[in-house]
């Protein structure tokens, strides 16, 4: 009796009209949470706005409690439910004293769309997916920073000390021309006013890291956000043969039954 309960809970808490709901009181929960951010609008309706954040924590810890419930400790074997979990759990810490910081994570809650919404979720885990393989890119393209910075130190840091006066002055100027910002009028041309030759070290730079290298990174995702709907299709096509062959399997004892009734209505007539 008690397992039947909780499988009704579980398929009940997780069924598409409860998520969807869920969903809306989280969208919902993260406009009034930036409402209270205006002091003009906390004087006028402070108290609305944080009885409808208590409301909506409250449907929160409902819903991790049901699923608890239903789950048992299976709850925790998925890291969704874990992530959901810690997000509520920051949420009901007492914000007062030294903890009143933690008001300020209340945010956070909207990050639960990522769980809620399956989308969301799918290209987060083809994100977790590609993190190997983006360790690989931030490994050549924090060597390649390190000896660009080496270089552009060695080479300016007599006539632009401000830039290039050190290797972490360098390293942050080469991260700014990396993101083309000012880049041009900005950093190169002064450079270039007092090094004529500086193109030759600056555009190789920009041609290595601002297109090559950050290339790189868009193609790990996209390769593992392809990889991901490759999984999936492979799942649903999986469950969908399955599906066929307790179909094939039911269709099979059904011609058998068929055939026993119409031996037992022969037997019958003789």
């Amino acid at each position: 009796m008690t397992m039947g309960l909780r499988t009704t809970v579980t398929n009940w808490i997780e069924s598409k009209n409860v998520q969807y709901f869920i969903t809306g009181v989280i969208i919902f929960n993260a406009i009034t949470l930036g409402l209270e951010t205006s002091a003009s609008l906390m004087q006028t309706y402070g108290t609305l706005l944080q009885t409808i954040d208590k409301i909506a924590l409250a449907i929160f810890v409902i819903e991790i409690l049901l699923k608890l419930y239903g789950r048992g400790f299976g709850f925790f074997k998925d890291g969704w439910n874990i992530f959901d979990f810690i997000i509520v759990g920051i949420a009901l810490v007492p914000a007062s004293g030294a903890l009143s910081v933690l008001r300020s994570f209340r945010i956070l809650r909207v990050l639960r769309l990522m769980s809620v919404v399956p989308q969301m979720r799918s290209v987060i885990q083809a994100l977790i997916t590609a993190i190997p393989g983006m360790f690989s890119i931030i490994g050549l393209i924090t060597l390649i920073f390190y000896v660009s910075a080496v270089l552009a130190t060695n080479f300016y840091s007599q006539t632009f000390a401000e830039w290039f006066g050190d290797i972490g002055s360098s390293m942050y100027t080469l991260f700014q021309i990396m993101t083309l910002e000012s880049w041009s009028m900005g950093i190169v041309r002064p450079v270039m006013d007092v090094h004529p030759t500086a193109w030759m070290f600056f555009v190789p730079f920009i041609l290595i890291t601002s297109f090559a290298v950050i290339n790189l990174f868009i193609g790990v995702i996209v390769d593992a956000m392809q990889s991901q709907h490759h999984e999936e299709a492979v799942e649903v096509e999986s469950h969908a043969h399955d599906e066929r062959k307790l179909l094939k399997i039911e269709i099979i004892n059904l011609r058998e039954d068929v055939r026993e009734l119409k031996d037992l209505v022969k037997a019958k007539k003789k």
